[in-house]
């Protein structure tokens, strides 16, 4: 039997995985970027706005609603634990992994659907 008292207790104490996860066509190959502190909520809620038709990217938007959800796929890309630090070093280091695949990927144009920098959600 399921002790759910427990897990839901350690659910809580488990630290977030901050971290780079990208959205990417498999049929033009065009890629979206973004970063978060906590990776898990994020991937969700992206993929529940394009299926609801209001994502803020309406070109992703547009792109979703062709191609169909099959034809795009989510990954995390580069994660990290959060447990034992601060805030500040949760926000420097996750700083760092933006500019690193920013810098790597070059999701803008032709390439991706981001539409400047800033990708952390």
């Amino acid at each position: 039997m399921i002790n759910r008292k427990a897990l839901k207790q350690a659910y809580k104490e488990t630290a977030p995985q901050a971290g780079i996860f990208q959205l990417k066509n498999k049929i033009n190959g065009k890629i979206c970027l973004g970063s978060s502190t906590n990776l898990h909520g994020p991937l969700n809620r992206e993929k529940m706005m394009l299926n609801l038709g209001n994502h803020r990217n309406p070109a992703l938007q547009a792109d979703w609603k062709q191609y169909g959800e099959a034809n795009f796929e989510f990954g995390i890309l580069e994660e990290f634990d959060t447990a034992n630090k601060s805030r500040f070093e949760v926000d420097e280091e996750l700083s760092l992994l933006e500019e690193i695949w920013l810098e790597k990927l070059q999701p803008f144009g032709e390439k991706g659907y981001n539409l400047n920098r800033k990708i952390r959600i």
